[in-house]
């Protein structure tokens, strides 16, 4: 009996240091991202609305907000800022808001998306390409795991 105690409290041990693990990588990354994108002033989540917004336009603000797993208060703070800087409009069509970008948005998203991207993928550079492959079929198992 003490032997599956133990063995319970390193599994746990263990799934919680995953879980550390998992949680700082994702703030140094979004730590390292928002610094990135200073030079456009825009954070990494005016990114990500901005990614979303120029691949799905127009997208009704409940689309947005469902896509980036945000409230619909959330949401409506980051687009009225968004809205605030020029990037995107908001066009009321009966019941529903649709969002697109505007002139300056459409440029920005040309400009700092790829190399946005090609920012993240660099933080994986330090695994193989196995490795890579590997860490994404695990994510995928766990992700799942949510459904």
């Amino acid at each position: 009996m003490e032997v599956n105690k133990m063995n319970a409290s390193h599994k746990e041990r263990l799934g919680l240091l995953l879980w550390f693990r998992l949680a700082r990588f994702y703030n140094r990354s979004n730590r390292l991202s928002n610094h990135h994108l200073k030079k456009w002033n825009i954070t990494i989540s005016q990114f990500d609305l901005l990614v979303q917004i120029g691949a799905h336009q127009p997208i009704s603000q409940q689309e947005l907000a469902e896509k980036l797993l945000v409230t619909k208060g959330n949401m409506t703070q980051a687009v009225v800022k968004l809205e605030k800087q020029g990037l995107i409009q908001r066009k009321q069509v009966w019941r529903t808001k649709l969002i697109s970008l505007t002139a300056t948005g459409e440029q920005l998203y040309k400009e700092v998306v790829p190399i946005q991207q090609q920012f993240q993928a660099a933080q994986f550079d330090v695994l193989t390409k196995e490795e890579q492959k590997q860490l994404l079929t695990l994510l995928k198992k766990l992700q799942k795991q949510e459904q």
